[in-house]
């Protein structure tokens, strides 16, 4: 599988004290923020790599894996053809993106993201 990107998202109970603590207690600096104005999403530089903490979407008692592939659908068919576990079959959410959700087998949850060619993040909005 070749990954295009990688994240690790947290879903916490409290995500704005969350956000605070990582923005201002480790000093990780924003890579972008989304959602609304009043309670954003924050993904975080994290070395090479991200982290995304949030409220939207569902819950997670623990760490998500997110990776960006270039296509999900046929990495769907080749995944369920090694046996992986399909917790959600590939779909375009709300935001645009198409992701599918497998789980390691000790139940970590792990979200495959296609960036579709009309989505925002594909284009340069320097203006």
């Amino acid at each position: 599988m070749e990954i295009l990107s990688s994240r690790v998202l947290l879903r916490p109970a409290d995500p704005a004290a969350v956000r605070r603590f990582y923005r201002d207690v480790l000093g990780l600096a924003v890579y972008r923020e989304f959602g609304p104005r009043d309670d954003p999403g924050t993904v975080f530089f994290l070395g090479p790599g991200f982290l995304e903490v949030s409220a939207h979407g569902e819950r997670a008692p623990a760490p998500t894996l997110w990776l960006q592939v270039r296509d999900v659908a046929a990495e769907h068919e080749r995944l369920r053809a090694a046996g992986a576990v399909v917790v959600r079959e590939p779909r375009r959410e709300p935001w645009g993106l198409v992701e599918m959700w497998i789980e390691d087998p000790d139940g970590t949850r792990i979200v495959l993201v296609q960036v579709p060619e009309d989505h925002p993040l594909r284009r340069d909005t320097r203006g």
